[in-house]
């Protein structure tokens, strides 16, 4: 007999649609996500990629269609394809008066699970700040631990929806760098994003979304040069750096380091930090 279990998508979409009242948000999209690559959804602000994300992980009935974790439907098997879920939303809440160990413990309560605290904040670069409180970390930082606390239950597949909104230039690559990391060591993860650049960098697939429609699903670079070979050229020319990379040149560090800046305030910001 056939073993087909090498088959199995890490997640399938099929013909997955999402009405409010008489607007479509999500008009029959189709997908699929094999296990150990980092699957993009690219798109504008409102192309559907967040209800999208919020079908899957079961915060918002579809309308119709299916969806599946490793084989799990996550409608009638929904503990089980919820169990394999790690998620980062764009706006993820948390206690403000517990430490970010205690958080990570609290949340793997509601798993089950005792989760090695002092291993998951070093995993996102985090690992010297146990006992710090949301409100002393910077917007990347924040950003890092949420996608610690993503991790607590240890998914094979991590949802992470517009990640990097918000953040500086270097926060936003050392972001890059950690999903990379996250890859590599063998999850899958699915990315919803509006930025161009992060798609063609970390994304081994995307599906390009917009009005509630998947326009096409590929490799980026395949799309790229399928684009090229209709004669398309750019008419602005491209430089082999951008301004981004000249702050980052010049500067040396973060929008939001503020133990960093020269002024009252962030002096002030850093001896607070300091002193935890």
């Amino acid at each position: 007999m056939k073993d087909d279990s090498r088959n199995v998508a890490a997640l399938a979409v099929v013909d997955l649609r999402k009405t409010y009242g008489k607007f479509e948000a999500v008009r029959g999209v189709s997908f699929r996500v094999e296990e150990g690559e980092i699957f993009g959804l690219l798109g504008p602000n409102g192309a559907g990629k967040t209800s999208t994300i919020e079908m899957i992980i079961g915060l918002r009935p579809a309308t119709s269609g299916t969806i599946t974790v490793f084989g799990a439907d996550i409608t009638r098997d929904q503990a089980l394809a919820r169990g394999m879920l790690g998620v980062q939303l764009q706006e993820s809440e948390f206690f403000e008066h517990l430490t970010l160990a205690e958080q990570l413990r609290y949340l793997g309560a509601c798993y089950g699970v005792k989760p090695d605290t002092d291993a998951l904040l070093s995993s996102v670069d985090l690992g010297d700040r146990p006992n710090w409180k949301l409100k002393q970390l910077s917007g990347g930082q924040k950003q890092r631990f949420a996608l610690a606390a993503a991790l607590v239950n240890d998914p094979r597949l991590i949802l992470l929806d517009e990640p990097s909104t918000g953040l500086d230039p270097a926060a936003r690559r050392q972001l890059w760098n950690l999903i990379r990391r996250l890859r590599d060591s063998g999850h899958t993860i699915l990315l919803s994003t509006h930025y161009m650049e992060e798609a063609e960098v970390l994304c081994d697939r995307v599906a390009i979304m917009d009005k509630g429609l998947v326009a096409a699903i590929d490799a980026p670079g395949k799309l790229i040069d399928e684009l090229l070979a209709t004669g398309f050229r750019r008419k602005v020319e491209v430089r082999e750096a951008t301004l981004e990379d000249v702050f980052l040149n010049r500067t040396g560090h973060s929008f939001d380091d503020e133990a960093a800046s020269p002024t009252p305030a962030g002096r002030r910001r850093g001896r607070e930090r300091t002193a935890e």
